[in-house]
């Protein structure tokens, strides 16, 4: 079935290729033969000219082709020809169907029949400017954005109007010569599209007219074979190959376009076929690339940054939709896709934990080769490995490259060389291993050179050639290409700079160059990386370069060894010396067996400059030296001879520090790589709703997820637990969220809160009890917590002033902290618990602003003063933090500068404090009110107010009962009611009838007999309710023997005797005025306050009912995005 069904699929193709041959050759017929028409019979009206543009200008598709063609055979045309061209392009670029271009071909023809000359000229150069491509230069002030969005927006333009041209090409409207077809106009302007494309954004247009006129332009069978293209295939010979097996469409004789031309279409249709392919290629490697760099970047660091995911990204979409173009142009035109390598990530790169099965040495091998490669990144080996090659940018001829035979023997001479060399220093280093003791030969260079160079200069050679005898062409060349050579500081310019002097190459200029490189700055060892490389591109073709370079600093290192008592002059230039040594060895100047050599001399003489000398080689080239295959086995026992050495002298703290840094430095410790926590889905939703998805505008929505969690799992609980109880994990302004969570979870899962106010204190106490430094950052998170957990009603404020007094007494003898006293979680020198109790202070102090809150604070403050005073000097930072968190809770506290004064506060206020609990403890009214103070702590703030003075007051109470103040005192009268005092007051004969008698008990009671006036009556109903601890007490506990009588009513009278109050009953009739005020005003507090009670619950209630329609409206229009991860 399949066969025959693909047959009737190429024959039904075959069949609309052919009747679109003979549509097309109809036409073309028609335009060879032009109509003329006499003007005079034709109508030259305007309005109908007008209209005719218009209609062309709006739409040239079938729709309105009737109407266009009969009036262009109607109407006279020839005074209107250029709007009619330019109305015609404007049509144009509305016919998107195949259908729609066929009936502007038509309209067009008949325009071409009639008007042969005048109108055919003027529209084909609108469409040659139509189909032109911008300039570069036009291009180049545009963004990339700007320039991909002008791109797209020319494709789409440009797609109907290449359509068209190639119809008009093909039925004889576009024509190369009159006798000739327009294949080669057609062919022209999609070279000059392609060729001025360098980002192939005209790619789509090709495909598009490969796509319809493959077969008339370029001889091909239009797509759709269901044929596989082999990869093997040769480019260009699978297009000939279908042209034999399948039959022809058309015969030669019946081609619209030459054949000639179609073969040349189709060379140049190959042609960039292949070089897109090429460009696939490449960008194919270069993602390739991005993406190990990608893979490495995440090893190392964990994730990968923005920037760099957002490079790749873009990367990856410009080569997608580059292949998915190619894969277009390899279907049409019939050749197959280059191979695309996958290359996989190479074994070089960052290694962790890969242990090599083939390395010498035994155990420690493992322990020093199996942590990377040579390098420590990608970059240091590209600019180390990747040389460039002179032959790539210079002739042969210039490089000197006719004796390759005698340069032959020269390498096979110095491998000789070499090979002796590495044999000897073999035989040294075995007899320096059997020594036991340390060598004491300070002397072991060679002293076969008479004169003695001085550092920075090169060996005495020949002079360089005088300047007059030398051209002053390259001369001058040559001085401004050595002038430059400072300012040479990356690869681009540093390779630049020798392909320059290789075209200047001569022993004079080579001389100049080794001079001028052995002479870098002392302070200038940023060039010595650059200069190298530069050596090491010379060094293969001019290797005397790179000999004399190393002979030079060799001499150098011999003098500086010479000179090492001078240590400080010779500083600078030692290091210079041996970091220069160090580069040239990774780009194997350097001969192996001389670096060793002068690693050993460091070792013979192990002490004063050489340790710098040695630290200074394992940073430079160490680990290159280790990892290296040749020299693998005898640096490694020079680095164990090495550190033997080292753990049997005595070092400095400097010196030890310089050998260890380089040591793992060349030598890194192995590192497991990170194992990564498995955590289940719901642990991952709900850490990501914590962690990433909390934020004041999201807390609604993460609260009614978390809601939504099965609180019933064991597992999920201990969960949120955990997230719940580690504040240090989340970002420090989010923790007041987190204590939100809390306490809106706490109405729906009470428990939990409890849980985690009790595990948060659990902590504040386990910090206190190990005082560890690295937990220090969670203790401040955890601190923060708390406070916040209290700024939320989930904990009392005694809770709060229980921590503060741990933090400032846990750990010391009794409780008591002493002035430099020694303790071993709380040290004079450890101020942490300083900035714990800031962090509290700043996070929940300001609500301790009123009432015996208020009071307890600054008891606290006092005694907290004296425990700053205890420790040693503070460091500037928490004494500023200590000055804003005093300035916060209380801007007018006065801070000791000294420890005596802060002592004596403090017993000041414990001396205040312990008279008010005697005080208190004295009356058993005074326990009530306290009672009382806890259960109303949260109501409201004006009973604070009172209590504050009336606790003041009691503070100012002196504790012998027969003292009397200096001056007499008025007394004053407190009523069982006072909201009401001034709307419902006795009248004017109960107010004479009560001063009387209070002025008679009050003349009694006192000893000095005071004058009551009706002004000082009046002053009584203004005092204030009754202390704490002298209210009246319920009924229930009241004295049993005390008999209430019905017909009175009991008031309270208080009475000052010196600075000492006191109380007595006073019965008034219940009939009268004020007793029935009273009554009558309490019953009215009562119904008030039953009535305030219902709205507040209704009001509640309704609140609640709102919100949760709030929360199922926001749930119907909007939505949470949560990202998994893991």
């Amino acid at each position: 079935m399949e066969p025959t069904a693909n047959g009737t699929t190429n024959s039904s193709r075959f069949d609309d290729e052919r009747s679109r041959h003979e549509r097309r050759a109809a036409l073309k017929r028609q335009n060879l033969s032009p109509t003329t028409k006499e003007s005079s019979k034709l109508d030259s009206s305007l309005k109908r000219h007008t209209a005719l543009i218009k209609r062309m200008r709006q739409s040239m598709a079938s729709d309105n082709r009737e109407q266009i063609i009969k009036d262009i055979d109607a109407l006279s045309l020839e005074k209107y020809l250029d709007e009619i061209a330019g109305a015609s392009l404007d049509g144009i670029s509305r016919c998107k169907t195949e259908r729609d271009v066929w009936s502007a071909v038509e309209i067009l023809s008949a325009l071409h029949r009639r008007f042969p000359t005048a109108f055919t000229s003027k529209l084909v150069s609108l469409l040659s400017s139509a189909l032109a491509v911008p300039s570069r230069a036009s291009l180049s002030s545009l963004t990339a954005e700007q320039r991909e969005k002008e791109d797209s927006s020319r494709v789409v333009r440009q797609r109907p109007v290449l359509r068209i041209c190639s119809e008009l090409a093909l039925v004889g409207v576009i024509r190369d010569d009159p006798l000739r077809s327009g294949g080669e106009w057609i062919m022209r302007a999609m070279k000059e599209m392609l060729s001025n494309d360098p980002t192939l954004s005209s790619l789509p247009l090709l495909a598009t007219f490969l796509k319809s006129y493959a077969c008339p332009f370029l001889g091909l069978l239009p797509a759709g074979l269901s044929k596989q293209i082999s990869s093997e295939t040769e480019p260009g010979s699978l297009s000939a190959s279908q042209l034999e097996t399948v039959p022809p469409v058309l015969d030669e004789g019946d081609q619209l376009v030459e054949k000639d031309i179609r073969d040349r279409f189709k060379r140049m249709s190959e042609g960039y076929f292949e070089n897109v392919c090429k460009k696939l290629v490449i960008e194919h490697t270069r993602l390739q690339e991005q993406d190990r760099r990608n893979h490495e970047a995440y090893i190392r660091s964990g994730e990968i940054f923005e920037d760099r995911q957002q490079a790749y990204e873009k990367m990856t979409k410009g080569y997608e939709k580059l292949l998915a173009n190619c894969q277009q142009l390899s279907e049409l035109l019939c050749l197959p896709l280059p191979d695309l390598p996958n290359n996989a990530r190479k074994t070089d790169s960052l290694q962790i934990g890969v242990s090599s099965s083939n390395n010498p040495g035994g155990e420690e091998s493992d322990e020093i080769y199996t942590t990377g490669g040579k390098w420590e990144d990608e970059e240091e080996r590209k600019f180390f490995e990747e040389v460039q090659d002179l032959r790539d940018f210079v002739p042969k001829s210039v490089l000197g490259l006719d004796d390759a035979d005698k340069a032959t023997d020269d390498d096979s001479e110095k491998a000789i060389e070499q090979e002796k060399e590495l044999r000897k220093l073999d035989e040294e280093l075995q007899r320096l291993g059997g020594e036991d003791g340390i060598s004491e030969n300070t002397h072991s260079m060679d002293e076969e050179d008479d004169a003695t160079p001085t550092p920075g200069t090169p060996r005495v050679a020949s002079p360089p050639a005088s300047p007059h005898l030398a051209p002053q062409g390259p001369s001058q060349l040559l001085s401004a290409l050595l002038t430059r050579l400072p300012d040479a500081t990356n690869r681009t310019l540093i390779d630049q700079a020798a392909v320059e002097f290789v075209f200047l190459n001569s022993k004079a200029a080579r001389k100049r160059l080794i001079k001028f490189v052995g002479q870098v700055p002392k302070n200038r060892t940023d060039l010595l990386p650059h200069y190298s490389r530069l050596v090491a591109t010379l060094n293969p073709y001019m290797p005397d370069i790179g000999t004399e370079l190393v002979s030079i600093l060799d001499e150098e290192f011999r003098y500086l060894q010479r000179k090492k008592n001078v240590v400080k002059e010779f500083t600078e230039v030692r290091m210079k010396n041996i970091m220069y040594l160090s580069n040239l060895t990774k780009f194997r100047v350097v001969p192996t067996h001389l670096i060793l050599h002068i690693f050993k001399v460091c070792l013979d003489d192990f002490s004063g400059s050489n340790v710098e000398n040695l630290a200074l080689l394992l940073e430079g080239c160490g680990r290159f030296l280790l990892r290296s295959e040749d020299t693998r086995e005898r640096f490694g026992t020079m680095l164990e001879l090495m550190r033997r050495k080292q753990s049997m002298q005595h070092f400095d703290q400097r010196q030890l520090l310089l050998l260890e840094n380089a040591y793992y430095q060349c030598n890194p410790p192995e590192r497991s790589p990170p194992q990564q926590k498995q955590r289940s889905n719901m642990e991952l939703f709900i850490r990501h709703l914590i962690y990433d998805v909390l934020a004041k505008k999201t807390i609604d929505k993460v609260f009614k997820l978390l809601r939504k969690l099965d609180w019933d799992a064991s597992s999920t609980r201990v969960t949120l637990f955990k997230i719940f109880t580690k504040p240090w994990k989340i970002k420090f302004g989010n923790i007041s969220l987190m204590a939100m969570l809390t306490y809106d979870l706490q109405r729906y899962q009470p428990a939990f809160s409890v849980s985690i106010v009790d595990q948060v204190l659990e902590d504040v106490r386990r910090g206190l009890e190990q005082n560890v430094y690295r937990t220090n950052q969670r203790r401040l998170a955890t601190m923060k917590y708390l406070g916040e957990l209290y700024i939320y009603r989930l904990l009392s404020s005694g809770i709060i002033f229980d921590t503060l007094w741990s933090m400032v007494t846990f750990g010391h003898p009794d409780g008591r902290p002493m002035p430099h006293q020694a303790c071993l979680i709380d040290m004079p020198n450890d101020f942490f618990r300083v900035r714990l109790v800031c962090v509290l202070l700043d996070t929940c102090g300001m609500c301790f602003d009123r009432g015996s809150q208020k009071k307890k604070l600054d008891n606290f403050l006092v005694f907290f003063q004296y425990y700053v005073h205890c420790k040693d000097p503070l460091p500037m930072d928490v004494d500023f933090m200590l000055s804003d968190s005093f300035e916060a809770v209380r801007p007018k506290f006065k801070m000791s500068k000294t420890i005596e004064e802060a002592a004596v506060a403090v017993d000041e206020m414990l001396t205040a404090v312990f008279q008010d609990v005697d005080l208190v403890n004295g009356d058993d009214s005074g326990e009530d009110s306290e009672e009382e103070d806890e259960e109303d702590e949260d109501e409201g703030r004006r009973r604070e107010d009172k209590e504050e003075e009336e606790e003041e007051e009691l503070g100012e109470a002196d504790e012998m009962p027969e003292e009397r103040a200096p001056s007499p005192e008025q007394a004053i009268v407190l009523s069982a009611s006072n909201s009401l005092q001034e709307n419902l007051g006795p009248s004017e004969e109960a107010e004479a009838e009560f001063a009387k008698e209070l002025a008679k008990m009050v003349t009694d009671t006192s000893a000095d007999s005071r004058k009551l006036d009706r002004k000082t009556a009046m002053a009584l109903w203004d005092s204030s309710v009754l202390p704490p601890n002298l209210r009246k007490k319920r009924p229930e506990d009241g004295d049993e023997d005390e008999e209430i009588d019905a017909n009175t009513m009991h008031f309270t009278v208080v009475t000052k005797r010196g600075n000492k109050q006191q109380t007595r009953k006073l019965a008034v009739p219940s009939e009268s005025a004020l007793a029935v005020h009273t009554r009558s005003a309490q019953l009215q507090d009562k119904v008030e306050q039953q009535q305030l009670k219902r709205l507040v619950l209704d009001y509640e209630q309704r609140e609640e009912a709102e919100e949760m329609k709030a929360l199922e409206a926001r749930n119907r229009t909007g939505a949470i995005k949560i990202r998994y991860v893991g």
